[in-house]
């Protein structure tokens, strides 16, 4: 009877599955994304050439009490590849597409480095009314002072690609990762060809352009950085109302994957005044 009991307990605590869903684009481009739990929605966006499924950590904890949907950009994941539209004005209308493809009543927006871009990219042309905050991780948002070190990615080398693509996944984290994690995500930057990964590289905005968009949106703000941002986060929280930041100064670029215990106690806290009733 207690085994029995205790078989009921894990089912109903273990967090549900997540469903592999798609749409297709304006332009003809099937999309991909990853759709768990029920309630207001957090669309979380990855970096350059990274899955949905890094945010693994996140679609777990927050499926309990919300709908989390992790994004495929194009190109990467599970997402269709393409030789079009590779660039971030494309992918920023992508992001318009598949807001209102899930038609959230709220729906609190996350992107991490460049996707980062991208949702500002969304803010500037296509304004904030979908949403009820929004929320960046760890890249430049064009304040002051300029980031800290050297934050190019430098990639192309026809040396050994596989190579190069693993010390980048391996740069992306200081705190130690499963071998088999580190080569799965190492495979899926090796999904998009070389050309789409160095087409995705070219930023076509001065750094005022995403400064005027974080200020164009009155939404509540979590600006959450690195050591290397933390200046630019002190500034935007003293200079805009409505902004909460915080400084992870012992994780990597991927923070929520370092360090997820507490990124989602800060986003938790954040979600909780921000969608409170």
């Amino acid at each position: 009877m207690r085994a029995l009991f205790l078989a009921i307990l894990c089912t109903i605590c273990a967090p549900a599955q997540a469903e592999s869903r798609s749409f297709t684009s304006s332009d003809g481009i099937r999309l991909h994304y990853l759709d768990q739990g029920a309630g207001d929605t957090l669309l979380f966006v990855p970096g350059w050439l990274m899955p949905a499924g890094i945010w693994r950590p996140q679609l777990d904890h927050f499926s309990r009490d919300y709908r989390v949907v992790a994004f495929d950009p194009r190109s990467q994941g599970a997402s269709q590849v393409t030789s079009s539209g590779n660039n971030v004005r494309r992918r920023a209308e992508d992001l318009h597409e598949l807001i209102e493809h899930l038609q959230a009543p709220r729906l609190v927006l996350v992107g991490w480095s460049l996707g980062v871009l991208e949702a500002l990219l969304y803010v500037n042309t296509r304004g904030d009314d979908r949403l009820a905050a929004l929320v960046l991780v760890d890249n430049s948002i064009g304040e002051t002072p300029p980031q800290q070190g050297d934050a190019e990615i430098r990639y192309g080398s026809k040396r050994d690609r596989r190579g190069d693509m693993a010390l980048y996944v391996g740069a992306l984290f200081r705190k130690p990762q499963p071998p088999a994690y580190l080569d799965w995500l190492t495979t899926e930057t090796l999904r998009a060809p070389p050309e789409v990964g160095v087409s995705l590289l070219k930023i076509p905005y001065a750094r005022s352009f995403w400064r005027t968009s974080v200020y164009q949106t009155r939404k509540p703000l979590l600006y959450v950085v690195t050591a290397s941002l933390e200046g630019q986060a002190r500034t935007l929280h003293r200079k805009r109302s409505g902004t909460s930041i915080e400084v992870f100064t012992d994780s990597g670029h991927a923070l929520f994957v370092d360090d997820h215990e507490r990124f989602n106690h800060v986003l938790q806290d954040f979600l909780q005044k921000t969608l409170a009733p």
